[in-house]
């Protein structure tokens, strides 16, 4: 990621824990950039293994909970995961999810059509859309290739 477009992601998160009175740490904001600069989906072990290279003294205690205090304010998103560990999406926009289920991988795509899809009255009387967010599961081309291989 450029590091223009990284600071103004780093300023924007300043931004909303400031609207939020979550005081601003430097670890905090050190945990976001290893965030944004993830493009796997990390998990909060992954994160902790990578935040503690740069604050030797923080624990896995601190980082799983601030990941989970930055769900909480909106500045990441939890992925449906299917059972494994928890894993974040600092990428906020509308967007969906290829799940592989061999090797766990994560892949964001958009899709017009799914952004669209119509809420069932049902649920529209009952209950407040705020986003949708679509999850496909199966098999990406790397592990469909190594099934073809055997």
């Amino acid at each position: 990621m450029q590091d223009t477009k990284m600071d103004q992601r780093v300023q924007l998160f300043i931004e909303t824990c400031r609207r939020r009175q979550l005081k601003i740490t430097p670890q905090r904001v050190g945990i976001y950039r290893v965030l944004i600069q993830s493009k796997r989906h990390p998990t909060a072990d992954l994160v902790f293994k990578t935040v503690k290279k740069e604050f030797p003294n923080i624990s896995f205690d601190t980082v799983n909970r601030t990941l989970s205090t930055f769900a909480e304010i909106g500045v990441v998103d939890v992925v449906e995961t299917f059972g494994g560990p928890k894993r974040f999406d600092p990428d906020i926009t509308d967007h969906h999810h290829l799940h592989c289920m061999a090797c766990g991988r994560i892949i964001d795509f958009e899709y017009e059509g799914y952004a669209r899809l119509e809420v069932p009255k049902a649920i529209a009387t009952t209950f407040k859309v705020i986003s949708r967010r679509v999850v496909l599961k199966g098999l990406c081309d790397t592990c469909t290739a190594k099934q073809q291989m055997f």
